[in-house]
């Protein structure tokens, strides 16, 4: 950490620069190459080691994944919701439905470096005040348009690579963009000294230094880094044919009639898990860096005192959103569907102007529940499609409504929330987390509504 930080000055000592490349611009490569919950899990502990309060690590990771997210993993998101729609979802359904999510999330994705510097300064300074924000504006608007201009471009060729692409063209304009100066202000801008920090900002308990190790070499730094980014490429893009022997036989068990109960099932893919790559690296780096015995057996231990109450809250959470998800498929519910289409099917009666303004939040509360903008897409794409046709309105722009009110609902799902506070030893202060994603989760779905009450307007969807 002590080598990454030397690295990081010699391109930008300041804060907001450093929020910007690695809570928005290496988040969104993550995103765009594993997504369900991996951005966080990596960036956040990056940008605590450059001197970031843990809780505003937190913040500044998930809300800057969201723009990415509704072409993350591969576009999984997006090729969820076209498997729901079945026969409904033709060639130029699915051109247009892309189109039309990268267009809003590029005009509103490029506010998003400076909406999370925003975030980050008036709740994690004394001063309480966007002014540093505004001061870096400029550089802002430059990191956004690296993002969002190759993502826009790139989706009228599929909904792959999108978040993919865009964020590692976009890591490369901006780093160096920020090594020459380019819109960086003068004045070099830092977090207060831990002692200054208020309470509710800290990890619970201060971790134990293991080892320290000086004049590391930057390389061997990130190796970590870069072999967790190549490996969940290489895992993860189709072309490389690895996906398919990870995902299939052995390496995926599944359960059918859960319980007896017909057309619920459960798959567990095993070696999919991001956090089985993470172990894997963990294993290599250890060699690499020739860590004692000892010292692996500390490390591995303190991991598990870090993470099992995060492990308790998701696999309950986990089991809610399945018995919510399932509730349409017993007896008893013959003929019925889920809790949560019910929930979304009372806003949707509202008529065509309240369900313009609410299809959205519709999109933010299944990932809220869920935790996943896959989920999202599962439980209500279909909703979204059969109302926005009844009341003769724009199927294209209603699902993809959906798809980016679930990319939204990504800063402040409770899952993704505990994962990433687990993981920066700030497990109980999920809601401080929720609390501040709250406000930029409402400016960017009232920008995205009204981008699409503009579009619905003049016809142009």
């Amino acid at each position: 950490m002590s080598s990454i930080r030397k690295g990081f000055a010699k391109i930008s000592d300041d804060a907001r620069v450093q929020a910007i490349i690695i809570g928005f611009m290496f988040v969104s490569f993550l995103e765009g190459a594993a997504g369900f919950g991996t951005p966080a899990a990596i960036a956040g502990p990056l940008l605590v080691s450059l001197g970031f309060p843990p809780v505003a690590a937190a913040c500044v990771a998930l809300i800057c994944d969201s723009a990415c997210v509704s072409f993350g993993a591969i576009g999984t998101p997006v090729a969820q919701a076209f498997s729901c729609l079945d026969d409904y979802a033709t060639e130029a359904f699915k051109s247009s439905n892309i189109i039309w999510t990268a267009i809003p999330n590029g005009i509103v994705g490029t506010l998003l470096p400076f909406i999370a510097v925003a975030i980050m300064c008036k709740f994690f300074t004394k001063e309480k005040s966007i002014k540093p924000a505004l001061e870096i504006l400029p550089f802002s608007l430059l990191a956004g348009l690296c993002f969002t201009v190759p993502y826009v471009v790139i989706s009228f060729f599929g909904y792959e690579f999108p978040s993919l692409v865009g964020s590692l063209i976009g890591l490369v304009l901006v780093v160096l963009f920020a090594k020459f100066k380019v819109f960086v202000p003068k004045n070099v801008w830092k977090f207060p000294d831990e002692s200054e920090w208020d309470d509710n900002w800290k990890a619970n308990k201060k971790e134990e230094e293991i080892t320290e190790e000086k004049n590391m070499p930057l390389w061997l730094a990130w190796i970590s880094y870069v072999l967790i980014a190549l490996l969940l490429v290489v895992t993860r893009i189709p072309q490389f044919k690895i996906k398919d022997i990870i995902t299939k036989g052995i390496f995926a068990l599944k359960i059918e009639s859960i319980f007896g109960i017909e057309n619920t099932q459960y798959t567990f893919k095993w070696l999919f898990l991001p956090g089985i790559i993470f172990l894997i690296v963990s294993l290599i780096t250890f060699a690499i860096h020739k860590v004692p015995g000892k010292n692996i057996g500390k490390v591995f231990k303190n991991t598990c005192k870090q993470v099992v109450g995060a492990f308790i809250t998701i696999v309950f959470g986990l089991a809610l959103v399945k018995i919510m998800r399932y509730s349409g498929t017993n007896e008893v519910g013959d003929g019925m569907h889920s809790m949560v289409f019910y929930m979304a099917e009372t806003v949707s009666k509202t008529g065509k102007v309240f369900f313009t303004i609410f299809s959205p939040f519709i999109g933010v509360l299944g990932s809220f529940i869920s935790g996943s903008n896959t989920v999202s897409n599962t439980l209500f794409t279909n909703l979204q499609y059969q109302t926005a046709e009844t009341l003769g309105l724009s199927t294209v722009a209603f699902v993809a409504m959906q798809t980016i009110g679930g990319a939204i609902g990504n800063m402040i799902c409770v899952n993704n929330a505990v994962a990433a506070c687990a993981t920066l030893n700030i497990s109980g202060k999920e809601g401080k987390v929720i609390k501040a994603n709250l406000l930029p989760a409402l400016i960017y779905t009232v920008l995205i509504i009204i981008i699409f009450v503009i579009v619905l307007s003049f016809g142009w969807v």
